[in-house]
């Protein structure tokens, strides 16, 4: 999980720790909850793309996810 604290959001520090985690821990998926549009944006903006939707979590809540692809 990545996540900014929302006063230092656009600095930079997001795509540096989604870099640092492509870069020395080959990271080329991920999951992100349908209901954070800004952290789709985000993976969008670094590259990744949505190859599916489930309409559930990994434990079986009610929180759809986007599974991403690095492009």
């Amino acid at each position: 999980m990545l996540f900014v604290s929302a006063d230092r959001r656009g600095q930079g520090l997001g795509t540096k720790l989604i870099r640092y985690a492509i870069e020395k821990h080959s990271i080329n998926e991920l999951a992100v909850n349908e209901q954070n549009p800004d952290a789709k944006r985000f993976y969008e903006h670094n590259g990744f793309k949505v190859q599916k939707r489930t309409p559930k979590d990994e434990q079986g809540n009610l929180y759809p996810l986007l599974y991403m692809v690095k492009v």
